[in-house]
């Protein structure tokens, strides 16, 4: 993970926190309580859910593998020679 990827996952969370106080502020100045209840339910898990995916992206731990780590590349294989002919 590099630092532009931490920067997008924080810009997520932040982001989410903006439309949760927007959408909780038009539900306060609204009437529709028995419509509102629901949708809020429902629209507060999915900002929790991209919350927990933008904090995920902004905080994890990745080590970098090393060259001795991969398997060698296709062509670089000892290939057998072909007995067959």
């Amino acid at each position: 993970m590099n630092d532009s990827s931490r920067a997008q996952g924080g810009l997520i969370c932040v982001g989410v926190v903006l439309v949760a106080a927007w959408f909780l502020l038009g539900l306060l100045q609204g009437s529709y309580w028995a419509i509102a209840i629901p949708v809020a339910i429902v629209v507060f898990f999915a900002l929790g859910l991209t919350f927990w995916v933008g904090y995920t992206i902004a905080t994890i731990q990745v080590e970098p593998y090393d060259e001795g780590d991969l398997p060698p590349a296709e062509d670089e294989r000892e290939v057998a020679p072909d007995s067959s002919a």
